[in-house]
């Protein structure tokens, strides 16, 4: 496995998930906002957030044609022209720096998705540390190439993507000289069903890519994410805001801040319990071997008396003789002593 670091932290699976809180739109057009979510990122404990990089010219056109109008009644920006949603939800870029600064103050390493060549030239100037390709910007080749060719880590989102365009994804991030690759198993739908999570793919993407693979999880609650990291998943990334109630274009399906704390310690504790195949006991277990089946006297038993099931039983604790040798024993004469509640031991 290829290792992956972001500013010198390692991301793998034999460490604590690394944990991402997007900000997205969540921040509602208030640079104010914005630095509430980071604060509460921080105190939710995430290891990094992630900003959006456009301009609604960036990633699409002021057009009111059907092409440019999303008609899907589950969604919750149905019937909403792109230029105006992302008029809404775009973050201001003259913001950027103030954010960056303000996650490095509150110990949180701070990146971006990019989606097009002229927020990389500018992420550039503000020395991002990493780079992330959203899903539906996948297929954009030419933008992964330039992202790559930056040498930073560059985490790729799988979501609407086919076996083959994730291939051509990562053959493109590769071929332009991108050594530490990370992608991230996505399902675009927003909320995602979790029936439509397929977790099992991650261990196919990391064995076929040979690269870490994460979860970005669209799905309400954190039941996914921890799943996700029994099979392998060494980043989670999922929607973040500092409090529901505020309302904005992602607010109903990002995790508030207790949800994103409750997140960060179950898939840290999800990641500890993995561990290996092992049958050793642990210290722990040792001390409670005791609790174990055993045979014991159920009755005062003299020494040629009968083993019976009315005088011995196979009960807790565990200092007698082995249970394996129960009827073994049955209808044998005691070679001694035994009182009632007394281990059977036989020499």
């Amino acid at each position: 496995m290829k290792t992956f670091s972001i500013l010198g932290q390692e991301i793998n699976d034999n460490v604590k998930p690394y944990v991402i809180a997007e900000m997205s739109g969540n921040h509602n057009q208030s640079f104010e906002q914005a630095i509430s979510i980071i604060r509460a990122a921080s105190r939710s404990g995430v290891n990094a957030l992630k900003l959006q990089t456009y301009t609604p010219e960036t990633i699409t056109l002021n057009c009111q044609s059907d092409d440019f109008k999303i008609s899907n009644s589950q969604s919750p920006w149905n019937n909403r022209y792109l230029y105006d949603l992302y008029s809404d939800a775009y973050t201001d870029w003259d913001w950027i720096k103030g954010i960056m600064l303000e996650c490095k103050k509150h110990s949180i390493t701070c990146f971006t998705s990019v989606f097009d060549e002229t927020a990389i030239d500018f992420m550039e100037n503000l020395n991002t540390p990493a780079y992330k390709i959203a899903s539906f910007e996948n297929n954009h080749i030419p933008l992964i190439i330039k992202a790559s060719e930056t040498g930073k880590p560059l985490i790729i989102s799988t979501g609407t993507a086919s076996e083959e365009d994730i291939v051509e994804a990562v053959d493109a991030a590769r071929g332009a000289g991108c050594t530490q690759l990370a992608l991230l198993k996505c399902t675009s739908d927003y909320p995602a069903d979790v029936a439509d999570s397929n977790l099992l793919t991650i261990s196919y993407l990391k064995e076929k890519f040979d690269c870490e693979v994460g979860l970005s999880d669209h799905t309400l609650g954190i039941g996914v994410a921890i799943a996700s990291v029994a099979l392998g998943a060494s980043i989670i990334e999922k929607h973040f805001i500092s409090d529901r109630s505020l309302g904005g274009v992602d607010a109903s399906f990002s995790a508030d801040e207790s949800e994103m704390k409750l997140l960060v310690s179950e898939t840290e504790r999800a990641q500890r319990a993995i561990g290996k195949v092992n049958f050793a006991l642990s210290n722990r277990e040792e001390n409670n071997i005791q609790f174990r089946r055993s045979i014991y006297a159920s009755a005062n038993i003299k020494k040629g008396d009968i083993f019976t099931s009315k005088n011995i039983k196979v009960i807790r604790p565990g200092f007698g003789l082995h249970p394996r040798y129960y009827h073994e024993i049955i209808g044998r004469a005691s070679l001694s002593d035994f009182s009632f509640g007394q281990p059977i031991i036989i020499d």
